[in-house]
C-alpha cells in the first residue's frame, strides 16, 4: 500500500495547490508520499521545494495508472466530479479531499479539510504554512503577484491600471521571456519566480490573484489586497471577507489608487495559525 498527495497545477491553473501540498507534504515530516502533479515541469523541481518524490501524469484520470487499488491518496483539486468522486473514494483505501469551493459537499466515504464546511469526517481549517508567520522586516513598499499562471495574459491587458502605482512585481512560474519583455517597463522591479517567499513576505503592500499568497501575506504581518481574475472561481470572497482582506472584481481594479490609499487604514483580521489541527487530521486520517 502506497501514498500519494494530488495537486491539480499548470500553466493553466498555476501553482497555489503544488505550494501548498508541499507545505503539507513538509510538515507530515518522513511520510512516505509521491506527489502527483498535472504538470511534468513543476514535478521535475519539486526537490527544490522539499518534496522527495513527485511525478507529473499530465490528467488527473492518469492517477490510476500509477497508484493501485488500497492505496491511499490526498487529492487536492477541483477536477472531480460526483461520478469520478464515487470511483476514487471506491479505488482508494482512504480518500481525503481538500476543497477550496464554499459551496462544495462532502462524499460519504471521504474526507474532506475546508476552510468552510464542518461536521463528521471534515477539518474546517484555513490552511497556511507555519513559515509564514514568522516575522519578517518588510523592505518592499509595495508589490504585485498576478499568479504563477497567465496563459491568456490578462496582465498586459490591465498594465494601464497597475503603471501609476509605482509596483514591484513577482514574475510567475509559467511566465514565458518575450512575456516578460512586454510588461517589465511597467514595474520599478521584477522579482524571478524563485523568489516568491522573499516577495511576499517582504512586501508591506501585496496586491495579488493568489490565494495562497495572500494568506501567506497576511500571515506575515503585510496587508494583501485580493484581485479576483476573470479566469478563476471567485472561491476565495468569503474567506477574503471573513479575514478583511480587500477583494476587488476586474471592475474595481480601475479604483485600486483609492484603495491603496485606504488600505492603511483597513482593519485586517489575525489569520489563524491551523496547519497542526490539519496535520493531525491527515495523520489520523491516514494512520501514519
Amino acid at each position: 500500500m502506497r501514498l500519494f498527495y494530488y495537486a491539480h497545477t499548470g500553466h493553466r491553473y498555476g501553482l497555489d495547490r503544488f505550494r501548498r501540498a508541499c507545505s503539507v507534504i513538509r510538515m507530515l515530516e518522513g511520510a512516505d508520499i509521491t506527489l502527483l502533479t498535472s504538470d511534468f515541469r513543476i514535478a521535475s523541481l519539486a526537490r527544490e521545494f522539499g518534496v522527495k518524490r513527485a511525478v507529473g501524469i499530465d490528467v488527473v484520470r492518469n492517477i490510476p495508472q500509477i497508484a493501485q487499488m488500497g492505496d491511499k491518496i490526498i487529492f487536492d483539486s477541483d477536477e472531480h466530479n460526483p461520478v469520478m468522486l464515487s470511483d476514487m473514494t471506491e479505488f482508494f483505501s482512504t480518500f481525503i479531499r481538500i476543497s477550496d469551493n464554499p459551496e462544495d459537499t462532502k462524499h460519504p466515504k471521504e474526507k474532506l479539510i475546508s476552510p468552510y464546511l464542518s461536521g463528521e469526517g471534515i477539518c474546517q481549517a484555513v490552511m497556511c504554512d507555519p513559515r509564514y508567520f514568522d516575522a519578517t522586516p518588510k523592505t518592499i513598499k509595495q508589490a504585485l503577484f498576478f499568479g504563477d499562471d497567465d496563459y491568456d495574459t490578462l496582465l498586459l491587458e490591465h498594465l494601464e491600471t497597475f503603471a501609476p502605482l509605482e509596483l514591484e512585481l513577482g514574475l510567475g512560474f509559467y511566465y514565458f521571456l518575450d512575456y516578460e519583455q512586454k510588461i517589465a517597463s511597467t514595474f520599478t522591479k521584477l522579482h524571478e519566480s524563485d523568489a516568491y517567499d522573499t516577495l511576499v513576505t517582504q512586501s508591506a503592500l501585496l496586491l495579488t490573484a493568489s490565494p495562497h499568497a495572500a494568506l501567506a501575506s497576511l500571515a506575515s504581518g503585510a496587508r494583501p489586497i485580493f484581485l479576483q481574475r476573470p479566469d478563476k472561481f471567485a472561491y476565495f470572497k468569503p474567506l477574503c471577507e471573513r479575514l478583511g482582506i480587500p477583494f476587488l472584481q476586474p471592475s474595481e481594479w480601475s479604483d485600486l489608487r483609492h484603495v491603496i490609499e485606504k488600505n492603511s487604514a483597513k482593519r485586517y483580521e489575525v489569520i489563524p495559525n491551523e496547519a497542526a489541527k490539519v496535520i493531525t487530521f491527515i495523520k489520523e486520517g491516514l494512520s501514519l
